[in-house]
């Protein structure tokens, strides 16, 4: 087959890139000719929370990928739409993860519809975590303009029927994220982070947003038992906002020089030693729908804590890759307390590796053509 992916790719950075790239080496692998029209323009500067939407990695010599869409300008909406219709690919796919994007990729799908096109919205979110007015406006001209979907959670699977009734939908759970390289042993990791081997660590990674709920793990890790164990916290993400708070609350509780703040962008070939120091990922978030940090983890092979929301707990089963708790400071401190004081990161990963295998990304590009009736 002939197919396109029309999304975020090299040259700019992030989970979204990361997976567009993922999901295209799967297609390409399985014998499709494949491209991926991405944007010359992803979002206006001051739109934009970070420091940069630009990848300090080398662009990907094995992936075709087109620069031809901006965000902003509805002239080259119609142009890309009408570009790809000139390709005449078999599948169109569309990854759409924000309201914002609705316009700019609902109406290139709507071009390149019109000469038969099928074409499949991938869906990571439908409704955004931070919410701001005109999103179901948005999010709803988006999904008049696809012939399908493929939902990555039972949340945001519900969550289309919101906006249609009708179309075929397919769920398939987020895949893993396998890279970013081969593990890196516990030894090599804390010599390249310079990391102290007599503690043991956390690690929250990722971007750092409000919904994120990184407030609560700093709460929670103040309890004094993890001065006892001689447990770290690692922070690496990148702020999405203001990094004030984070600070004056860890002073607040005294937690200066406990954590360990790698508060930049993490490029992708220094990912596996973050992972590779961690004895358990923590993700304590107020709203999720799923979740990519949590397919980092399963491809590491690392314990996860998780809070129960949105898809996360479909994710991690409970008691076997990890630990599901309420996102609750107490809650989120006993669950990490029990984790070292019970000794469980060798049970954990073994139920890491058993769960690890529901995520492959053949089952992806399945659910995608079977969405898409192909």
């Amino acid at each position: 087959m002939k197919t396109v992916i029309l999304g975020t790719a090299w040259p700019y950075r992030g989970g979204m890139a990361d997976f567009n790239e993922r999901l295209a080496h799967e297609f390409q692998k399985e014998g499709d000719e494949l491209q991926i029209w991405t944007f010359t323009l992803q979002y206006p500067s001051f739109l934009f929370p970070g420091k940069t939407q630009y990848s300090p990695d080398p662009e990907p010599s094995d992936l075709k990928i087109v620069r031809k869409l901006s965000s902003v300008n509805p002239f080259s909406w119609l142009s890309t739409g009408r570009q790809i219709r000139k390709e005449k690919p078999d599948l169109l796919i569309v990854p759409f993860w924000m309201p914002f994007m609705g316009p700019c990729l609902g109406t290139v799908a709507r071009k390149a519809r019109k000469s038969g096109i099928r074409t499949v919205a991938v869906l990571h979110n439908m409704i955004p975590h931070e919410h701001k007015p005109g999103d179901r406006i948005l999010a709803r001209y988006f999904t008049r303009s696809v012939d399908g979907f493929t939902a990555l959670s039972e949340s945001v699977l519900a969550d289309i029927s919101l906006f249609d009734k009708v179309k075929p939908r397919q769920f398939c759970r987020h895949p893993l994220y396998d890279s970013f390289g081969e593990h890196a042993t516990r030894d090599e990791s804390l010599q390249f982070l310079k990391l102290d081997p007599n503690f043991r660590y956390m690690l929250f990674f990722g971007l750092i947003r409000d919904y994120k709920g990184l407030d609560l793990l700093l709460r929670a890790y103040a309890d004094s038992r993890f001065r006892k164990m001689d447990v770290r916290l690692i922070v690496a993400g990148e702020f999405y906002g203001s990094s004030d708070k984070y600070f004056e609350l860890e002073k607040q509780l005294g937690l200066e020089g406990l954590v360990i703040w790698k508060s930049d962008f993490v490029p992708n070939g220094e990912v596996r030693y973050y992972f590779g120091a961690a004895d358990l990922v923590v993700q304590p978030y107020r709203s999720a729908t799923q979740s990519g940090i949590s397919q980092i983890a399963y491809h590491f092979e690392k314990p996860m804590l998780v809070t129960n929301v949105g898809g996360l707990p479909e994710i991690v089963p409970n008691g076997k890759a990890g630990l599901v708790v309420n996102p609750d400071p107490a809650e989120i401190a006993d669950g990490m307390a029990d984790f070292f004081e019970n000794s469980r990161q060798q049970q954990f990963t073994e139920g890491i590796i058993s769960e690890k295998a529901k995520y492959s990304w053949s089952n992806m590009t399945a659910a995608i053509r079977k969405a898409a009736g192909l």
